[in-house]
């Protein structure tokens, strides 16, 4: 970090999903919570981003940066302590090598062989989910309403296909599970008569209300998605992952390049275009996460997910020391280069 403190500035946040792997994102927040100079005016998240998000958002209507962090740490802890006896565990040789996978696991392989064959309708007909009383208890809903952090949390419509923004007021535990429902494991989530699926399908997360919507001309996108893979995928497994990547990057991926284009051609002197002439974008992602098997997203091992939030302490703390000067001044992330890729 430079030695002066910066001076004020509001930012924005946009949190992926990505499962287990969202503890990441809990390193990242915890980290960028500790700068005081940083005022969080709008968080856009997707699955496990949503629920980082909305946590956040509630921890710190009751106790600011510093209820915001214990908040986020209590409902990682809970989410362990909610899994301790799930059949999908690592097995010995696993934990005695310290890989993080269950590939090798019997009850991981059986549930993934069973999602093929059988949907959540026939395995869990009640639509039982494990996240809905932690939810429920951890955040303050009521307070999200009237909170200074704009929420913006993405789910797909399933009769559509299009994916839907729930804001602040509208936003309650049902909206966060439909923001993380995929269809292979959960039913559809009703909401107001429409049913909703994993928003990583057609937003992972939605850029486009932070730049409308909120007064920051800064976003910063947590991504746990990896986007390139040097490697050609030739396991079954391998494959299945890598389509997944590709999909839930996909509208990432194009609305940023739609970003791109809009910050080339608006005129910066009028409304909103003078929003999307003027935005500038920042990355927080590690390497760590893309190392990781696709079957790691489903471990809530209290030391996976410590370890996880301590690689994004460390990451979100890089970002700092190489670019707070940049914050409020210009892009870290080479909007020109995402035109070339069309």
């Amino acid at each position: 970090m430079p030695s002066a403190q910066p001076k004020p500035l509001l930012v924005d946040l946009a949190l992926q999903g990505g499962g287990a792997h969202g503890a990441f994102t809990w390193g990242v927040l915890d980290r960028l919570l500790e700068e005081s100079w940083l005022t969080f005016d709008g968080i856009s998240g997707t699955s496990a981003g949503a629920m980082n998000a909305a946590v956040m958002a509630s921890g710190f209507a009751h106790g600011g940066a510093d209820g915001a962090k214990a908040a986020l740490e209590d409902f990682w802890k809970r989410v362990s302590d909610a899994s301790k006896f799930s059949p999908m565990r690592r097995g010995p040789m696993e934990m005695l090598t310290g890989q993080w996978t269950l590939d090798y696991s019997p009850m991981y392989l059986a549930a993934e062989m069973a999602s093929r064959i059988f949907s959540p309708y026939d395995l869990n007909p009640m639509g039982n989910h494990p996240l809905r009383p932690i939810l429920a208890d951890m955040v303050d809903f009521e307070a999200l309403v009237d909170s200074p952090i704009c929420l913006f949390i993405t789910a797909t419509n399933v009769r559509t296909g299009v994916g839907h923004v729930f804001r602040n007021a509208q936003i309650t535990p049902d909206v966060l599970l439909a923001s993380g429902c995929l269809p292979t494991m959960f039913q559809a989530v009703e909401i107001d008569g429409e049913f909703y699926w994993d928003g990583g399908y057609s937003g992972n997360p939605t850029i486009t209300p932070l730049v409308r919507e909120c007064r920051s001309s800064d976003t910063i996108l947590v991504q746990i998605n990896p986007i390139v893979r040097k490697e050609i995928p030739r396991s079954a497994r391998d494959i299945m992952n890598r389509l997944n990547e590709v999909s839930f990057n996909a509208p990432l991926l194009k609305e940023l390049r739609m970003i791109a284009l809009l910050h080339k051609v608006a005129d910066p002197g009028r409304g909103e275009g003078a929003q999307w002439a003027g935005m500038r974008l920042h990355r927080i992602a590690t390497e760590r996460v893309t190392e990781l098997t696709s079957s790691s997203k489903m471990i809530t091992e209290w030391p996976f997910l410590c370890g996880l939030r301590d690689e994004g302490r460390r990451t979100a703390g890089l970002f700092l020391e190489a670019h707070a000067g940049d914050l409020g001044k210009r892009s870290t992330v080479d909007l020109d280069a995402l035109l070339t890729a069309l």
